[in-house]
């Protein structure tokens, strides 16, 4: 069987042409990192803003019972609410809803936010507080943390712990999901002033501060996390 001269130098070309494209506009492997999951509905692992995977617990086995049957698994809002309540439900809903929400990894996830929102003001990082604000709260501690700057005061902040950490309230509207949260935390925290005197707080002294924080979702995002769209005082 004889070969075209011309028509193997035109394939030759193509597998080049072919190589480089692949080389500069790679192909897809099924292995693209997702949407950063900072709140961990993504099972078995989600991943932290680097990309590094953090594994998550895997659900303990069903124990049997008596006749040898595996018990039904716990409520969703055991252990978060009180039977029958009106945050018993909507927590069911929103599960019904969204089968990656969980109350715990929802929790465990605004924990985390909690603490990196307090130690990203303190340091006056607006970038890494734009991706976890809505935009009106986003705006509020700009404003904030401008003021500081113009001012030349500066915040150190040590964050200590977390005594606390509970669902007050819930809510689901359409796609529009809400929770509210109850922080107990402990954290080090003194302002000083452009010559470097102590103006706020004490930098020896661990206090306990109290804050309600509300996040929103709309679970019919791609975006798996919460933002926080309001901040309050308890009452």
């Amino acid at each position: 069987m004889s070969f075209d001269p011309l028509n193997i130098l035109l394939i030759a070309v193509a597998l080049v042409v072919f190589w480089r494209l692949r080389s500069v506009l790679g192909t897809r492997t099924g292995t693209e990192k997702p949407p950063f999951d900072l709140f961990g509905s993504k099972q078995p692992g989600a991943q932290d803003a680097a990309g590094t995977v953090v594994r998550l617990p895997e659900s303990p086995p069903v124990p049997a019972n008596d006749a040898g049957d595996r018990d039904p698994p716990p409520p969703i809002w055991k252990g978060y609410a009180e039977e029958g309540s009106p945050l018993a439900s909507t927590l069911v809903k929103m599960a019904e809803g969204d089968a990656t929400f969980t109350p715990k990894a929802f929790v465990e996830g605004a924990k985390v936010a909690y603490e990196m929102i307090i130690e990203a003001f303190a340091k006056g990082d607006k970038t890494a507080l734009k991706n976890l604000l809505s935009k009106e709260v986003f705006d509020g501690f700009s404003k904030v943390i401008d003021s500081r700057v113009s001012q030349g005061q500066r915040v150190d902040s040590r964050f200590v712990g977390i005594d606390k950490a509970t669902i007050q309230e819930a809510n689901l509207t359409g796609r529009k999901a809400s929770i509210t949260m109850q922080f107990v935390s402990e954290l080090i925290s003194a302002t000083y002033d452009r010559a470097g005197q102590v103006i706020d707080g004490d930098p020896k002294e661990i206090r306990q501060v109290t804050d309600v924080w509300t996040f929103e979702r709309d679970v019919g995002s791609r975006d798996p996390n919460w933002k926080l769209v309001a901040t309050e005082a308890p009452a």
